[in-house]
């Protein structure tokens, strides 16, 4: 039976809270409740009701992601040809997320060279989101500065010729202990977002973390994943239960290595990059309505984020969730002691150390710092748990320091963000770039495997000048 067609007068008919509807690449839904649940916030699916949203979607998201997140009941019929937007191309050839060309990849000697490019090739949009972090940026600054206050100690004649990268993570082995930092919108880098990441990763002999707000879904990036790789996926709890059972569920059929839950971000941070972009953006529209105040655009960016990060998680939830899935369960979010305590008391398998690459409260302090207080208040969580760290991670030796302080796997974000600019082959190049700085920053100190990194490599005296002393640590947890 040939599907029912809507024309865009019949389609913007449906602009109720109680009757919703949207087109998207030609498909018309019925989207009705739709907007209390959006990841992304109410906001853009009020402004698209009852309109063809082909254009803001594909910024964003694959073209299979609507199919697989509606149901079919949800689907009312096709538009009516005559007025069907063009769907993206993907297989263009040149990346449409970039306003200037890039430089070609083989001059991309580190990572500063890399955000160079990204600063001057990536559209203001992407640059704003990828770049920024909370209020005055102090702790993004910090997470990169503080590995500058760890030395390396090396040791000589050693005999270092040969050697050998591998980590091993819940009994699964990679070449690398180098991954990405989930984070959604990835396909403001790249079309492929999420899947070139994924390919990148398993043909550099590591995995990906698949972002709860990924641009694909998670099915399509497993796809993506030679069969049966192991892969992680970061999941932001729901306030909503029923979206949130439908997710764990689905967790539950495709089996991660481990569900990495996010902490750290209850409410939305300021986020004055992406402000100032989206003042320009309604400034240029001339939008009819009022401009906001800050205090309106605040609580704009905490509805947004009401509606897909549940602000009231605590200990309970993430105990019951690893006991209702069996599968392992990390903490993402850990910025002190205390709470790398109470990971380990509910019986997380992992921690996660993060401050959301300072995207989450602004002077919070930098990760490796928070590593060395674990190590010196509770070093059996280091030697009797999975232990990821990100932030501030520029180079192959920051890699090896982390290790070296009890890390099993350090994770990057931005880098590999603007290392999507080149699609999969960034992600391979930026993998290798990596793998060769930690290599030879290995043999410089004298090992040939990760087992013979200690901290004995490192002069720690200046962190730990920073370390939250014994007596200051709360009692309550």
């Amino acid at each position: 039976m040939a599907e029912r067609k809507i024309t865009l007068e019949e389609l913007s008919q449906h602009v109720k809270d109680t009757d919703t509807w949207m087109a998207i690449n030609g498909t018309v839904w019925d989207i009705t409740g739709f907007a209390g649940i959006h990841p992304g916030g109410p906001d853009i699916i009020q402004e698209y009701s009852g309109r063809d949203a082909s254009e803001p979607y594909n910024s964003v998201h694959s073209l299979k992601l609507a199919e697989n997140n509606f149901e079919a009941s949800q689907r009312i019929g096709i538009l009516d040809a005559e007025f069907v937007a063009d769907k993206p191309r993907m297989e263009n050839t040149r990346n449409p997320r970039l306003e200037n060309d890039l430089p070609q990849i083989d001059e991309i000697i580190n990572l500063d060279d890399l955000e160079a490019a990204a600063e001057k090739c990536l559209n203001k949009r992407s640059w704003a989101y990828f770049s920024g972090a909370s209020n005055d940026s102090f702790t993004k600054a910090d997470n990169a500065d503080f590995y500058r206050k760890i030395f390396l100690r090396p040791r000589v004649a050693r005999a270092v010729q040969d050697i050998d990268t591998k980590t091993k993570i819940l009994d699964d082995v990679y070449d690398v202990p180098i991954f990405n930092a989930p984070a959604s919108l990835m396909m403001l880098a790249h079309p492929d977002a999420e899947m070139a990441l994924a390919k990148g990763f398993a043909a550099s002999g590591s995995t990906i973390i698949i972002p709860t707000l990924s641009s694909f879904s998670t099915e399509e990036i497993i796809e993506a994943l030679p069969a049966g790789h192991p892969f992680y996926f970061q999941l932001y709890v729901n306030p909503n239960k029923a979206a949130l059972k439908k997710m764990v569920d689905s967790l539950c059929k495709l089996r991660p290595k481990a569900i990495i839950v996010t902490a750290d971000l209850p409410v939305f941070s300021k986020r004055e990059a992406n402000e100032r972009y989206e003042k320009r953006i309604a400034k240029q529209k001339r939008a009819s309505e009022p401009r906001e105040t800050t205090a309106e655009k605040q609580g704009g960016q905490a509805r947004s984020a009401g509606v897909s990060i549940d602000p009231n998680l605590c200990w309970s939830n993430i105990k019951q969730l690893k006991e209702r899935t069996g599968i392992p369960v990390f903490v993402k979010g850990i910025q002190c002691a205390e709470d790398a305590l109470q990971a380990w008391k509910i019986g997380c398998k992992g921690i996660y150390i993060s401050n959301h690459g300072g995207r989450a409260a602004d002077t919070a302090q930098p990760t490796i710092l928070t590593l060395a207080e674990i190590r010196l208040h509770y070093p059996f969580i280091l030697e009797e748990m999975e232990v990821f760290i990100d932030g501030g991670v520029r180079r192959g030796s920051d890699v090896l320091k982390a290790i070296c302080l009890g890390a099993k796997g350090v994770c990057l974000g931005r880098p590999f963000f603007y290392a999507l600019m080149y699609g999969e082959e960034g992600v391979r190049y930026t993998m290798q770039l990596l793998k060769d700085e930690l290599e030879t920053a290995m043999q410089l100190c004298g090992i040939t495997s990760l087992s013979e990194a200690h901290t004995g490599l490192l002069n720690t005296r200046e962190l730990y000048r920073d370390v939250e002393s014994p007596q200051s640590l709360s009692s309550k947890l």
